[in-house]
């Protein structure tokens, strides 16, 4: 042991002075390096936000110069009109055009104003854009369909009916004519070309030969579909692959006159044509025809089967199916409107004691039935109400609007449940026979699927695949395992749902298209699945009905009964009947069974 224990201190202590000097040295470096991390971060947080305003500010540019476009259009479409000596077609009021002071975000594109439709029921396309000449029975009160101005296209695809008398401008980005922008007129009986469909700024689609097409409205029934969730829906995984383009499908193509009687099914104002490809399996049958005063934009069978409730301009009627008889009209006599109002989408709750009905003023009215009175009324859409779906559990009813959103309402609580919000306008929503999922057709070409309870988007078809235009009307299955999607682009496909099937995973999947339905000239505005999962039914601009076989993909036969375009078409949810409704002024309910 030293006897100078404190001898080696200094040298320690300079030692560790040093290596303190180094510690802080490298900690004021890490400082400044830190710093110089922050004042890059913020510079970079500094430009994203100057990318965005500059984002938001072309998009405004965009929105202002597509609107100034879509009026000139417009009133080009009318100078042409009046050149060929047309009456000049009078402008609808509508909301705020894009960019104006009051303008929201741009509303979907799914057609322009509430013309859309306009071009759509009054059968301008499918026939080489003639209107239909109507006969003594089509043409129910004045203001046939030649009277209804035809909306100009301007982009977008078309949705909801329009009035009979008024037509107006196809304002595609919703500016036009419509409370919502979204389609909604019948159009007259011009036909002349025009772009066609799609979003803001998208190309025309259809050519001139189907200017209007956009009218088609969303329809109501896709989610009245099916009503039995027990039956099995056809296995299509060990179907043959579905059929080439238009063979054995283009019924459409033939001329009845020139067909064999074994073949076809004439009457005095409607036929059939079977497929002689496949064997004939079923026969058809009008029951009753409901002359109404305009444009049916709806159709829906109570679940019980014994009544229709169709949808019109300013109100619902409801119908007896067995006599034919109309045993109840709803008309809301305080909405404010001072032109026309479309009801565009109607549906019954299970109990049969409700009617609930979307409409082009925003609102969805929830009626009851026996005392004509209206229980909910339910507002918080920004446009133009497309579709509806009731609820099994009775209580849930789902919206699909122009504005973008899909909304889940609760009529017991009489609240909004829950808003799901997409990139582009809702045109049709259907709910799943077990309540877990809700389904939206979309003007974007695809079709969601969302966990109803949670909000979680499930699955988005889309793709390769999918559809190339605006999806106007979707279908669950009766067993909830698969989906039938209507298109602009003239196609029905059938999704084999990934989810139902056993996935978990929150965060969108991709279903599987197992079949895809060629052969309809024109748009497809309406598809459903009967109760027993035999057959798909759809309802086209080309005026025609079809059954396909969903195991094979082929038609199994076409219905020609209506003279413009069959905008919505609903199966009995006891089987056995369907109904159809047209821009031609009529309602039908028809017989189907199968050959023994």
């Amino acid at each position: 042991m030293s006897m100078y224990p404190h001898r080696g201190l200094p040298q320690n202590a300079a030692r560790l002075n040093e290596l303190l000097d180094q510690i802080r040295t490298e900690f004021d470096n890490q400082v400044r390096m830190n710093e110089g991390y922050e004042q890059q971060i913020q510079q970079q947080v500094q430009e994203a936000q100057l990318i965005r305003e500059k984002v938001y500010q072309l998009e405004q540019q965009h929105i202002n110069i597509k609107a100034k476009y879509d009026e000139e259009i417009v009133l080009l479409r009318r100078q042409l009109e009046a050149a060929r000596g047309g009456a000049p077609q009078p402008a609808i009021p509508g909301p705020p055009q894009h960019g104006g002071p009051s303008a929201g975000p741009p509303p979907p594109s799914i057609g322009m104003g509430n013309n859309l439709f306009s071009g759509i029921m009054t059968g301008q396309g499918g026939q080489g854009g003639l209107p239909p000449q109507p006969t003594p029975q089509d043409q129910a009160p004045p203001g046939p369909q030649h009277q209804m101005p035809q909306p100009p296209v301007l982009q977008g695809p078309p949705p909801p009916p329009a009035p009979p008398q008024q037509q107006p401008p196809f304002q595609q980005s919703y500016q036009g004519p419509g409370p919502n922008g979204f389609p909604g007129q019948p159009p007259q009986s011009t036909a002349s070309p025009g772009p066609g469909k799609r979003g803001i700024g998208r190309p025309p689609a259809g050519g001139p030969a189907t200017p209007q097409i956009n009218t088609p409205m969303p329809y109501a029934g896709p989610g009245a579909s099916p009503q039995v969730a027990n039956h099995p829906t056809p296995d299509h995984r060990a179907m043959p692959p579905h059929p080439g383009p238009m063979v054995n499908n283009a019924l459409g193509d033939l001329d009845v006159e020139r067909l064999p009687p074994h073949v076809k099914k004439t009457r005095d104002d409607w036929f059939v044509i079977f497929n002689q490809h496949v064997p004939r399996l079923l026969d058809v049958d009008l029951v009753h025809t409901l002359n109404h005063e305009s444009v049916v934009c709806c159709v829906r069978f109570s679940h019980d089967g014994k009544y229709v409730a169709t949808g019109c301009n300013r109100s619902a009627q409801i119908y007896d199916v067995s006599t034919g008889e109309k045993v109840c009209v709803l008309q809301d006599e305080n909405a404010d409107v001072t032109g026309d109002l479309y009801i565009r989408s109607v549906c019954f709750s299970p109990d049969g004691k409700y009617l609930a009905t979307g409409a082009e003023d925003k609102l969805i009215r929830v009626w009851d039935i026996a005392s004509r009175t209206i229980r909910n009324t339910f507002a918080g859409h920004e446009q133009d109400i497309y579709s509806l779906d009731f609820a099994r559990d009775g209580r849930t009813i789902a919206s699909g609007s122009g504005d973008r959103t899909v909304r889940l309402w609760d009529i017991e609580q009489g609240t909004n449940m829950l808003t799901l919000s997409i990139e582009d306008g809702v045109t049709t929503v259907a709910i799943s026979p077990d309540t877990k999922y809700v389904a939206a057709g979309s003007l974007d070409k695809s079709v969601r699927v969302w966990d109803i309870h949670q909000g979680y988007l499930l699955e988005r078809l889309e793709g390769p695949e999918g559809h190339k235009d605006s999806v106007y009307s979707v279908a669950f299955s009766p067993n909830g395992k698969d989906l039938v999607s209507g298109s602009l682009d003239k196609t029905i496909k059938m999704w084999e749902l990934s989810t139902p099937r056993g996935g978990q995973n929150p965060g969108p999947k991709g279903g599987r298209c197992v079949k895809t339905f060629e052969g309809h000239r024109d748009f497809v505005l309406s598809v459903a699945l009967t109760p027993d999962a035999n057959w798909v039914m759809s309802g086209s601009k080309d005026r025609g009905v079809q059954f396909w076989d969903p195991r094979t993909g082929f038609t199994q036969l076409m219905l020609q009964g209506h003279k413009n375009s069959v905008i919505s078409v609903a199966p009995s949810p006891t089987g056995g009947y369907f109904a159809t409704g047209s821009g031609d002024m009529r309602a039908r309910i028809w017989s189907y069974r199968p050959l023994s």
